[in-house]
């Protein structure tokens, strides 16, 4: 791993994480490219993964704080901000049961470019359709139920297939369930907190094969990454209150078929 390699991937996940074009697709993609790329395991795509987490936290710092001291405050915004606490852990708990059971089987897919490419066009299709049927005027984050919880939660456990965009595929499914837009994308970007932390653990275990001197260069990586996820957060917000998911989904739809082609023909 040298600088320009980590520098380039953290550029590319700071700013994919959060558009809907699936940030582990790019990742993989890149990485098929580069010559004499090497990593252990998938703990660098994590510990990027981890960098655009705290970019989360950082944007989304006053409902972080909220969510952390809810149940120790008794006004309405507290009993509000609960029931949000609440959908998030169960939304958590069907993307963790996917993760755990199916993590090596989708980790063997980020080598297969013909899956990456397929699953574009999947992201592209979900993105369409959100946009075409998605209501004018949606429910708020506080009007998030059960049913939406255990949904986005299942979404999200299968975005952990490259080339299925994480934040594009839980917005597209809220928004297909008549949650408003902006609260779509807010509770889409809390509630990969949890899930992203839980693969940073499981990711530890790769940390001892990390040679010493590629340290540095994941630091930068991750730095990168953490400075273009926000700008991205701040994009992406202002796409959907905008309904324009539609130019990002033609952008999943050419890259898609572009990769597919590619590796039909190579």
């Amino acid at each position: 791993m040298n600088y320009i390699h980590s520098c380039l991937l953290g550029l590319i996940q700071g700013l994919t994480e959060f558009l809907p074009v699936s940030s582990s697709g790019h990742l993989a993609i890149t990485q098929h490219f580069l010559p004499g790329f090497e990593q252990p395991g998938l703990f660098f795509d994590v510990l990027l993964h981890a960098a655009t987490t705290f970019a989360v936290i950082i944007y989304f710092r006053a409902d972080v704080w909220n969510l952390i001291r809810c149940y120790f405050c008794k006004d309405v915004e507290a009993v509000t901000t609960r029931h949000t606490l609440h959908m998030l852990f169960l939304g958590s708990i069907p993307t963790a049961i996917i993760g755990l059971t199916g993590k090596d089987f989708f980790t063997g897919l980020f080598d297969n470019l013909l899956v990456i490419g397929s699953m574009l066009i999947v992201t592209a299709t979900f993105l369409t359709l959100a946009e075409k049927i998605r209501r004018q005027t949606g429910r708020p984050l506080d009007q998030i139920n059960l049913t939406d919880a255990v949904l986005v939660g299942t979404v999200q456990g299968f975005a952990i297939i490259p080339g299925i965009s994480r934040s594009g595929s839980t917005i597209a499914c809220l928004l297909l369930r008549g949650v408003d837009g902006e609260a779509a994308a807010k509770f889409s970007f809390l509630l990969a907190l949890p899930a992203v932390g839980g693969a940073m653990l499981l990711s530890l275990k790769d940390l001892q094969h990390v040679p010493s001197a590629s340290i540095p260069a994941y630091g930068v990586g991750a730095l990168i990454a953490f400075f273009s996820g926000l700008f991205a957060i701040r994009c992406l917000m202002d796409v959907v209150r905008r309904k324009r998911l539609i130019g990002f989904a033609i952008y999943c739809l050419l890259v898609g078929s572009g990769i597919i082609a590619y590796t039909l023909l190579s």
